[in-house]
């Protein structure tokens, strides 16, 4: 049945639903007669059970005549009228109601009493025989009404309760078994379409995680069969195109680190020797000679700093790079780093503000080391961008289950280009904030490289005060030993 089409296997279903849903309804009222038969007359009584008695009855008010117009004859006449089923009444030959088991009133007028004699009609629903009662001299001395139903009654105390199980049964059977039926056969048909279809789910997964290593085993004549065929054709030619790409980026990704190792020596000995002959008092040198070493210095170090960069960026696009989560408490956490933001602050004349909303000394988990690069990077970055004068603010929001950082200042805002791009890699800025401060475009790339890896995300915007806003948020655990439940 796999190998049909998806048109074919939906109506097919619908057929078995509707035929299993047939079959067993029908087979359920079989057994629903056959102890309906059982139990009739043993709890059940069939529905002409009260005329039945009749005949026994008249006997019986032949038998009595005129004695039964006296009340005191009620006891003996109820032992053979059935009152659990039957009603009656007693009338004298003037049509008085004399006693009776119920005050319903079956007949007009007194005078129709006479008409009725030795007949069977209907009245409230119900059927009534009227049955004369002699005088003993051939003549009427009144009459009795006999009132029944023609339907199934309970013949014992337990009875009404089958009668109630038999017809409820008989009335849910159709809709009990369509619905099992439905139950059974939708989820043989499910399962054969979720089967190819959470093998497609999973390959995508595959696929970006840059596995490219499998093969969907499905095989089906029918529009799912030729889906993961195709599926299967593209992921080869994807294979084919992608692990080209793949490896000129791994090629480059291990030149660059490559290139940084080499490089970080020679200019660790560059600005080694320049920061000793410029801190060495013995040695004479003119104005010119000092500033050209001060200008050696300043640039070995943003040498340096631009190959420490890069090799974080090689390792942090590592696969095997991951937060190491230590318990932090985030008041003391960012006093330190403020305190380091407030001499360079106090240098370029930069009002720095921060405020933390939150429990403050409540113990957290996560990598302390990326949270702080994170932070140095878009201070860092606003720093450069801040004039003398000018203020950052620092925002940061202790909610459930991350920690929320804001970082404005009151420098230029930022251009249209910016927002699109500041967080690629290389990007060195534009419109107004570009090759400010010497940087290569890494700071904002890694930030945003960390915040993912952290299971949060970054973003920037400019603020309705005129502040341009760096925002960006990571995961946090509780303490050890304590449930996140």
């Amino acid at each position: 049945m796999s190998d049909r089409p998806l048109k074919s296997q939906i109506r097919l279903t619908i057929a078995l639903i509707i035929a299993s849903s047939l079959l067993a309804t029908a087979a359920t009222y079989a057994a629903g007669i056959l102890l309906f038969d059982y139990l009739l007359n043993r709890k059940i009584n069939p529905a002409n059970y009260y005329e039945t008695r009749i005949p026994v009855i008249e006997a019986y008010i032949r038998e009595q005549g005129a004695a039964l117009l006296d009340p005191d004859a009620r006891e003996r006449l109820e032992r053979i009228v059935p009152t659990e089923g039957m009603d009656y009444q007693v009338y004298n030959a003037g049509g008085d109601r004399l006693y009776g088991s119920t005050d319903a009133a079956y007949l007009d007028a007194p005078e129709e009493l006479i008409r009725r004699l030795n007949t069977t009609f209907a009245a409230k629903g119900r059927f009534v025989r009227v049955v004369p009662v002699p005088d003993g001299e051939a003549g009427l001395a009144g009459a009795v009404l006999l009132a029944y139903d023609l339907k199934v009654s309970p013949a014992s105390s337990d009875g009404r309760y089958w009668i109630a199980a038999l017809a409820a049964g008989m009335v849910a059977a159709p809709f009990v078994w369509f619905l099992l039926a439905l139950l059974f056969f939708t989820r043989r048909f499910a399962a054969r379409v979720n089967r190819p279809l959470a093998m497609l789910m999973e390959a995508a997964n595959r696929i970006r995680e840059r596995d490219l290593n499998f093969e969907l085993d499905y095989r089906a004549d029918n529009e799912l069969g030729r889906l993961v065929a195709a599926f299967n054709e593209m992921k080869d030619e994807l294979k084919r195109s992608l692990s080209a790409q793949w490896r000129m980026e791994e090629e480059r990704r291990t030149m660059t680190e490559a290139l940084a190792h080499d490089l970080k020596t020679p200019l660790s000995l560059i600005l080694g020797y320049a920061e000793a002959l410029l801190d060495d008092p013995g040695t004479e040198r003119s104005p010119k000679q000092a500033r050209y070493l001060s200008i050696i210095r300043e640039n070995a170090e943003k040498s340096a700093s631009l190959v420490r960069h890069m090799l974080y960026v090689s390792e942090l696009e590592s696969p095997a790079f991951h937060p190491r989560p230590v318990e932090v408490r985030m008041g003391p956490f960012l006093e330190r780093k403020l305190s380091h933001y407030e001499l360079e602050a106090e240098r370029r004349g930069v009002r720095i503000e921060a405020e933390i909303r939150g429990d403050a000394g409540s113990p957290l988990r996560f990598d302390a080391e990326m949270a702080e690069r994170m932070l140095d990077n878009v201070i860092t970055n606003s720093l450069e961008h801040t004039p003398p004068g000018g203020r950052i603010r620092i925002a940061v929001d202790l909610l459930p289950g991350r920690v929320a950082y804001e970082i404005c200042n009151t420098g230029p805002p930022f251009g249209k280009r910016d927002l699109e791009r500041m967080f690629d890699k290389f990007y060195r800025g534009g419109e107004g904030r570009s090759g400010k401060g010497g940087h290569a475009g890494l700071g904002l790339y890694i930030v945003r490289r960390l915040a993912l890896k952290m299971g949060g995300d970054v973003r920037a915007y400019n603020a309705a005060s005129g502040e341009a806003c760096v925002a960006f948020h990571h995961a946090v655990g509780p303490p050890e030993g304590i449930d996140a439940d």
